[in-house]
Parts: structure tokens; C-alpha cells; sequence
């Protein structure tokens, strides 16, 4: 049978060949296309030889002569090193260009290829690609490592022009760090590291096991065994030999930091400068730099770096991008967008205006980043700092720096570098009823509050002459209110406001009750033949939060700080009530969907995480049932949307019923929900779950005179058997939900 399928792709191959058509059917072949060649993912059958296999992360390599390639496979195939196969699929543009395999079959098992001589320069240069190569060098470092990109052991070997990272696939620490100082043959694959703008930052080898290592010099001593060197002068060990060749190279000048760094840009291609130069440089203009390559924080930089400007102006535009485009490595553009000049909108979420720069944190689509303009050095002055109301959408514009080296473990952090405070432009105001607006409306009565007790705090010093005291005072309440940003416990904030009270009103015992909760404070055990004052802590919204109780001695005259001193101890408990209340309010939404008070996605997203992660480390079982409503949209569309969110209510409501307190159901948005079922053995468990569900909503919903006929489909993904990664059972779970669906006949109306 495999003989057939393969002399019928052959076939396949020659008939192309007739009609003109030029079929990549030899791996050289492929190996001499560009990331241009295959943007169009063309169609490719070869042989070759599997020369490694990662089947946890389903791709392999295969190598024909001393060609190679690297191979995403769709599933785990039934394959071993050696094996020579016919493999078909599509090519797909990375840093070098790579196969996405749709089929392959075994023609016969053989030998493995001989593994290739190799130097740093080789393979830094990628003049061997993909292929099993053998490499001598010393190991300076062995670690584990935890990532879903690479394997399980990391070795970093000092060859001669370099350091090359060795990736075997061993869990055995003791035995890799038995190898350290050791001058050492690794036979691998040649690999390549590389940032998240598609550019190469360095060399790896991938290694099946560590008896793919071969000693060739054992370490002369015991690295532990080393005498201990004194924290201060370990320098005096550092040594190297340098063979860098100097690079110019040319741009335009889109951000200049005297005395830290710039970023040069032409075309798609921008590059990070390191350098010492406070010279005066324009933004703008067309620039040339000399210096040495290196790697940057996972990027490629240029470092020792002389710059000059050359005067001849050469803007770039900047490109404009949303969040999820620059958080994405070179998904959007074929080189990324890291220390590219690009241009952002979000919503102002707090300003920091510190000693070296400005940052303004901002929120899009609910995802959270920082422009950060860094202030000039003195004797520079550094500007006015440019205000913009919390919950303001604006536009950024500056250089997306990344913050995180490996690009291939998701979403990339990113800070957006400003040039100037103009570079922030304001496009609107904050929306009049929002959260941010309530929050802003609170720290208002916090400013007021705390110009209230400034007010008190001036008049007692006119009056009393107490500086000490006031002082003492005054810290006090910067610190509380410091503590009531920070969301410190209630309970602290109330008894040192109470302590703050008792300390104004010279030692007066003072304490606070909570509506419907506990009496805080120094509460005397007696208060029979005490003169006790009173103060309600009122809402911002009407009503009664508690109340701040003071007491005298009866024969004790009142005082005439009395006033002033409760004040201020009920607005601070004011502050810290509502601030808390506030605070709750804001967790409950970002957690909970608003309509049916049931978990939204963000939360389903958080706990699917957990769930993976303690399922790993337990070795369980657990489901995912996707549930979408049945013509909900005809529900809309004949009795309004009220009835519509009463029937999600409702729909929701029962779902919930049939769950255990231990599984959670999310409402994904619009008709569609998710259950997440914890601590199942099997699929028929899960199968009666989803089944219960169906049959719940299929029962008749009434409101009023209004009665519907409800039904729902449902997919199920249990892991670990049809994914194991969140990703991949969301979608499992989906589409299982989709073909149920469809195999359903739709409804011609809804009630």
C-alpha cells in the first residue's frame, strides 16, 4: 500500500512536470526558496530521512544528503530516526522557511545520516540547516529548564567564534552538570535561535539524549571544589578574546537617549543602538552608526556604537498598530514590530510622573501597557509633564520595545518608548459613566477629604503651637491614606485612624462600628459615667457606613478639637470603607459576566490554566463542554432583547444546577457558554454531564404569557486525550459543538 500511494505521487509529480509546471519534489531544492518564495505556501512532496523526532511538541526534522528541514506535524506519527519517507505538505515562511506536513509515508527504515564536521561560523551563517552535525566544545553552564519551546535540558557549550546552546532531551541534572568545564563532541541537529523580529541571535544544537555527548576531556577539577572568591573581585577572572568584526550601518533616526541608546529604521528593518554618545542628534534625520554585533535582551543590537548625523531629513511613518499586533511576534509583519516606530491607541489608566521618567499605563482592550518617556540629562531641562485625565483615549507614538526575550512562549510584553511628552496625543475624554470615572470620582473625595485635613491640621498649629505633635500627626495620615491605596486590610486602616483620633484628643479612648460588622479600635470594657461623643460615618451615596465613637471622662471639659478630630477619623474610615467597596465592586466585574452573573471568559481563561497545570502534576482527567443556545438569535428578533436577557438568565440558572460546586460555568459571550468539569474518570462521564445540560435547557422557558421552546448544543474536549494545551481544547471543544450542530435540524421559529 505505501509502495502505491508513493508511485501514485510520483505520478502526481510527472504529470505536473508535462504540463509545465515546476513541482518541488527534492529537499535541495526547497532549501534554495526564500520566506518570499513560499508566501504563497506552496505544495510540496519529497524523500528524505527523519534524522530527530519531538513528539511532545509534535515536529521533527527530516534530511536528504546534507540538506535538511524542520517539520510541524499534525499529530504524533508512528515514526523513528532512520526512517526514509514520502512526506507531502505546504511551506509556510519563518526565519527560514519550514514544512507544515499533511502526510507522510514509511518507505523503509535506514541508517541515520552521518553527522557533518561543523564550526560556529557554519552554522551562524547557516551554511547547514536543519541537519545532524557534530560540534566540539567545552560546556560552561547545565540547567533545566521549563518551556513548552524546547527541551527539557539546556546546556550552553563555548566553541571556538562563540556559544552554542545544546538542547538534550534529559531530566537527569546531576549527570549534565557532571559535564560542566568538560571538553566535549555533541552530534545534534543544527538549529538556530533568533528574536522576535525574525533575526538570528545566536546557534543551538538539538540533541536526543546525553548519549548523543561524547567526553572528550573530563573537567581538570571539580568546579565546586574551586577555592571561594571574594564577591568584590571576581573581575579578576574575566577574560576574552574578541574577534568582532565593526559594522556600519545606516537609517533613519526615529529615538535618541544621549548617553543610553537609539534606534535606527529603514524600510521594515529597525535595529537597537547601544551607545555612550550624548552628541546632539535629530530625530528624523538620516543616520549612520559603527559598531559590534551582539545580542541585546534576546535581540540583536549593535553595541560600542559611534553615531553621526548625516543632516539630510528622512521621516519615517510611524506604523499604526493595536495591542494584539504588537504583542504578537512577526504574525502581522514579516520582521515584527520590536524597535519599530508605531503608533497606539488606550484609555489612560494612571500616570507616574518619577525622578527619570514619565509613564503613562494604559489599557487596551483590556490588556495593559506602558509609554514611558525617559526625561533628558541635566543640564537638559526636562519638560512640563503632560496631564491627561484618567480613563482619556489617546494615541502614542514612539518604538515598541519588547520585554521579553522568548517570543515563542505567547504574547510579548512591550513598553512603547516616547520621544517627546508630544508623542502623547489626546483623542477624547474619559466616558462620563465608567469605573474609571467612579474611581476618579473617589480620589476626588480623597483630594477633598485631604484638603479638609490639611485645613485642620493648619488651624490646630495656629492655635495649639504644636509642631511636634502635628507632624507626628500629619505622617500618620499620609501613611493611612498611602495604605488605603494600596488596599491594605480594613481592619489595620480602621484601628490606626482610631489611634490617629486618640492621640489628637490627648489619649481619649476611640473606636469604630462598622454597619452590620465589628467594633474596631480601643473600646473601653466600661463606659457607664463617660461622656461618649458620636460621630456617623455617612455614605457617599446616602445612608450610614458606622460610626466613630470618642470618650471623656464626664468630669472632663469638652475640647475644642473634638470636632475637628472626628471629622477627619470618619472621613478617613469614609475613604477606606468605600475605597474597599469600590475596589470589590471593580474584582466582581472583571470577573463575573454582568448579565447572568455567572464567571465570564477572562475568568474561564484563568482557571483552564490552573486546571491544566494541576492536571500535569496530578496526572487527572478533566472536560471542557462547549453549550450554545439554539436560535437565540429568533428569540431577539420576536420578543426584543428583555426577554432575550431573561431567557440567558434562565439558561444559565439551570445549566448551573446541574453542575457540582467544584465545576465552573462561564458565559463566553452572546448565546454561547462553557463548562469547565473537574475530577472525571472518562468521556461517558462527561457525555452525561453535557446530556443533562441539553435536556435542562430543552425544557420549556415561561415569562409571562411568553412561552419558548429552548434547546442547546454541545461539544465536549477532555484532556488529556483530545489536547493538552488550553488552546487546543478550546478550539477541540468548539468544533465538537459546531458538528453537533450541525446535525441538527434548525428551528423555523422560537416559541
Amino acid at each position: 500500500m505505501k509502495r502505491l500511494y508513493a508511485g501514485i505521487i510520483w505520478v502526481w509529480l510527472s504529470a505536473l512536470a508535462i504540463c509545465g509546471a515546476a513541482p518541488l519534489s527534492t529537499l535541495h531544492a526547497i532549501r534554495g526558496l526564500s520566506n518570499q518564495d513560499v508566501a504563497q505556501e506552496p505544495f510540496v512532496a519529497f524523500e528524505a530521512t527523519v534524522a530527530f523526532i519531538d513528539n511532545t511538541l509534535h515536529n521533527l526534522n527530516l534530511q536528504d544528503g546534507s540538506d535538511g528541514i524542520f517539520v510541524r506535524i499534525q499529530q504524533d506519527e508512528p515514526l523513528e530516526p532512520g526512517d526514509r519517507v514520502l512526506v507531502e505538505g505546504h511551506l509556510e515562511p519563518s526565519f527560514l522557511p519550514f514544512l507544515v506536513a499533511t502526510r507522510i509515508v514509511v518507505l523503509h527504515h535506514g541508517l541515520l545520516p552521518a553527522p557533518l564536521p561543523v564550526t560556529f561560523d557554519d552554522l551562524v551563517r547557516t551554511r547547514i540547516v536543519s541537519a545532524r552535525v557534530k560540534l566540539c566544545g567545552r560546556i560552561r553552564s547545565a540547567n533545566l529548564v521549563n518551556s513548552t519551546t524546547m527541551a527539557s535540558g539546556r546546556l550552553e557549550m563555548q566553541v571556538d567564534g562563540g556559544y552554542a546552546d545544546v538542547e538534550v532531551e534529559s531530566h537527569d541534572l546531576a549527570a549534565m552538570r557532571a559535564l560542566v568545564d568538560s571538553d566535549v563532541e555533541v552530534t545534534g541537529i543544527a538549529a538556530r535561535k533568533f528574536d522576535s523580529k525574525m533575526q538570528q541571535t545566536g546557534v543551538r544544537l538539538r540533541v536526543s539524549s546525553l548519549a548523543d555527548i561524547r567526553v572528550l576531556n573530563s573537567a581538570p577539577t571539580d568546579p565546586w571544589a574551586l577555592p571561594a572568591s571574594p564577591l568584590g573581585f571576581i573581575i579578576t577572572a574575566y577574560h576574552i578574546h574578541d574577534l568582532s568584526s565593526r559594522l556600519r550601518v545606516q537609517g533613519t533616526l526615529t529615538y535618541f537617549d544621549p548617553g543610553v541608546g537609539a534606534v535606527l529604521q529603514s524600510g521594515r528593518q529597525s535595529l537597537w543602538i547601544e551607545t555612550d554618545s550624548t552628541d546632539p542628534l535629530r530625530i528624523g534625520n538620516m543616520a549612520e552608526a559603527i559598531g559590534f554585533p551582539d545580542v541585546h535582551d534576546g535581540h540583536l543590537a549593535l553595541t560600542h556604537t559611534e553615531l553621526r548625523d548625516s543632516g539630510a531629513s528622512s521621516s519615517v511613518v510611524p506604523f499604526a498598530a493595536h495591542w494584539n499586533e504588537l504583542a504578537e511576534w512577526a504574525r502581522n509583519r514579516p520582521s515584527g514590530l520590536s524597535f519599530d516606530l508605531v503608533s497606539t491607541e488606550g484609555r489612560v489608566v494612571s500616570l507616574v510622573r518619577a525622578a527619570d521618567q514619565d509613564e503613562y499605563v494604559l489599557d487596551s482592550e483590556g490588556k495593559l501597557f506602558s509609554a514611558i518617556y525617559h526625561h533628558p540629562v541635566p543640564p537638559l531641562p526636562v519638560p512640563a509633564f503632560r496631564a491627561v485625565p484618567e480613563g482619556s483615549l489617546v494615541r502614542v507614538t514612539g518604538i515598541c520595545m519588547p520585554t521579553d526575550s522568548q517570543p515563542y512562549n505567547g504574547e510579548v510584553h512591550f513598553n512603547i518608548l516616547l520621544r517627546t511628552p508630544a508623542d502623547v496625543a489626546l483623542i477624547g475624554g474619559p466616558p462620563f459613566w465608567s469605573m474609571k470615572n467612579l474611581v476618579a470620582a473617589v480620589a476626588l473625595l480623597t483630594a477633598v477629604l485631604m484638603l479638609i485635613g490639611t485645613w485642620a491640621w493648619m488651624l490646630e498649629r495656629r492655635i495649639r503651637r504644636q509642631t511636634a505633635a502635628l507632624a507626628y500627626i500629619e505622617r500618620r495620615r499620609r501613611s493611612i491614606l498611602e495604605d488605603i491605596n494600596a488596599m491594605q486590610p480594613l481592619a489595620d486602616i480602621v484601628e490606626m485612624i482610631t489611634g490617629i483620633v486618640t492621640f489628637q484628643l490627648h489619649g481619649a479612648p476611640c473606636w469604630c462600628t462598622i454597619a452590620g460588622g465589628a467594633t474596631l479600635g480601643n473600646r473601653p470594657r466600661k463606659c457607664d459615667g463617660m461622656r461618649v461623643v458620636e460621630r456617623a460615618i455617612p455614605a457617599r451615596s446616602g445612608g450610614k457606613l458606622g460610626s466613630l465613637h470618642v470618650a471623656f471622662p464626664a468630669s472632663a471639659r469638652p475640647l475644642r478639637d473634638e470636632e475637628e478630630a472626628l471629622s477627619m477619623g470618619a472621613g478617613l474610615v469614609a475613604v477606606a470603607i468605600e475605597s474597599r467597596r469600590l475596589y470589590t465592586d471593580l474584582l466582581h466585574r472583571s470577573e463575573f459576566d454582568q448579565l447572568t452573573e455567572i464567571y465570564n471568559r477572562f475568568s474561564l481563561d484563568m482557571q483552564l490554566d490552573a486546571t491544566i497545570t494541576s492536571a500535569r502534576e496530578r496526572g487527572s482527567v478533566f472536560a471542557l463542554i462547549y453549550v450554545d443556545l439554539d436560535n437565540f438569535k429568533l428569540v431577539n428578533d420576536r420578543h426584543g432583547h428583555q426577554i432575550g436577557d431573561l431567557y440567558l438568565r434562565e439558561a444559565a440558572v439551570r445549566m448551573k444546577d446541574q453542575l457540582r460546586p467544584s465545576d465552573q460555568l462561564a458565559r463566553l459571550g452572546g448565546d454561547e457558554f462553557a463548562a469547565l468539569v473537574t475530577n472525571v474518570r472518562n468521556r461517558s462521564e462527561v457525555e452525561e454531564v453535557a446530556e443533562r445540560l441539553e435536556r435542562t435547557l430543552a425544557e420549556p422557558f415561561v415569562f409571562g404569557q411568553i412561552r419558548l421552546s429552548g434547546s442547546a448544543s454541545t461539544g465536549i474536549a477532555l484532556y488529556p486525550e483530545d489536547a493538552t494545551a488550553k488552546d487546543g481544547l478550546l478550539h477541540h471543544a468548539d468544533r465538537a459543538m459546531y458538528a453537533t450542530k450541525a446535525t441538527r435540524p434548525r428551528l423555523s421559529k422560537a416559541g
